[in-house]
């Protein structure tokens, strides 16, 4: 059973209430595909659970849906919150974009929320010095140009952490943000891949490894989120084409009949790239709960490891090492009975 999230590392938290997954305080599930999510209180993504810790769960989750006060409901999603503290997300067989907008409603409003304060911020502080500026050459402080403001989300995503994913070899590559932005997808034959500079070169990646490492790319991108009206839209972009899949395929094209024509992902319009991030999530989860759990297994190790790293950034000096002793001398002591 993980305890971290796959996407940021951040603690999942835990629960009293649900004893076959005390996991997290908000759970989602969907009893008619199988499927339970851990949401994340950092990050708002949804952590799809290991297959053998679900069901006895998924049991005590519908149970559970008796006796919550309701919160909010659709025809085919109910939020409830127990006495406990616990919220519960109930997924029956809702629209892709009413679906969307649950799930990635919060994540990526958060996001833009985030964007609007430290655009806010520095369109104060740019503002200020510019006027300055300008009005010591005698032009007028309306003169500040816009270019200045969308260089904020561009510098968000160039000072992102680092992201890992396996290319086709298994190589595990390290995207920094500013390699994020320049990578591009495209169609190849019937198929699709994609073009990822990073530190030591360039790769071309194909198939399930290009939608993983589309699922860790894209939030980076997308650090400016969304409003409700472009998750509808991206939501819609996905069903134009008949699924995520399809998806993959049809973004360039459907960009350049938008007059976008040949682009790096970060420069696709901001539905595009919505749909192709909720596109990346859905193949993901698919393919996971088809049995292909490679991927997703890596994942968990590498946010086992990133946390183990920040966990560590923490400690005084010289704590780990006290640690590492303690487990050795418990280690003996335990070989000698």
């Amino acid at each position: 059973m993980y305890r971290r999230c796959l996407f940021c590392a951040a603690d999942l938290g835990s629960n009293e209430v649900v004893e076959h997954f005390p996991i997290a305080r908000r759970l989602a599930f969907d009893s008619a595909k199988g499927r339970l999510w851990a949401v994340c209180h950092a990050c708002e993504r949804w952590n799809l659970t290991p297959l053998e810790e679900r069901w006895e769960a998924l049991e005590q989750c519908e149970r559970l849906m008796e006796t919550a006060q309701l919160r909010a409901a659709t025809d085919q999603i109910t939020l409830a919150r127990l006495s406990e503290g616990l919220d519960l997300v109930r997924i029956g067989r809702p629209l892709r974009a009413e679906l969307a907008g649950w799930r990635y409603g919060d994540q990526f409003g958060r996001r833009r929320r985030r964007t609007a304060i430290a655009t806010t911020a520095t369109a104060v502080v740019v503002g200020g010095l510019a006027a300055g500026s300008f009005a010591a050459a005698g032009l007028g402080a309306a003169m500040l140009p816009l270019q200045l403001l969308n260089l904020v989300s561009l510098a968000r995503v160039s000072r992102s952490e680092g992201i890992r994913f396996p290319n086709n070899t298994g190589e595990l590559l390290r995207l920094t943000g500013q390699n994020a932005w320049a990578v591009k997808i495209r169609p190849h034959g019937s198929e699709w891949h994609l073009h990822v500079p990073h530190a030591t070169g360039t790769d071309t990646i194909e198939g399930p490894e290009a939608v993983h490492a589309l699922g860790l790319i894209l939030p980076a991108v997308n650090r400016n989120g969304g409003s409700s009206r472009q998750i509808r839209a991206a939501a819609r972009e996905i069903e134009d084409v008949g699924g995520a899949d399809n998806y993959f395929r049809e973004a360039e094209a459907r960009a350049r009949k938008s007059g976008h024509g040949y682009q790096t992902v970060f420069g696709l319009p901001a539905r595009i790239r919505l749909a192709l991030e909720i596109a990346a999530n859905e193949a993901s989860e698919r393919a996971a709960a088809e049995g292909e759990v490679q991927l997703l297994e890596q994942a968990w190790r590498d946010a086992e490891e990133v946390a183990a790293i920040s966990d560590g950034l923490l400690l005084p000096q010289g704590v780990t090492e006290a640690f590492q002793r303690l487990k050795e001398r418990y280690g003996r002591a335990n070989q000698g009975r």
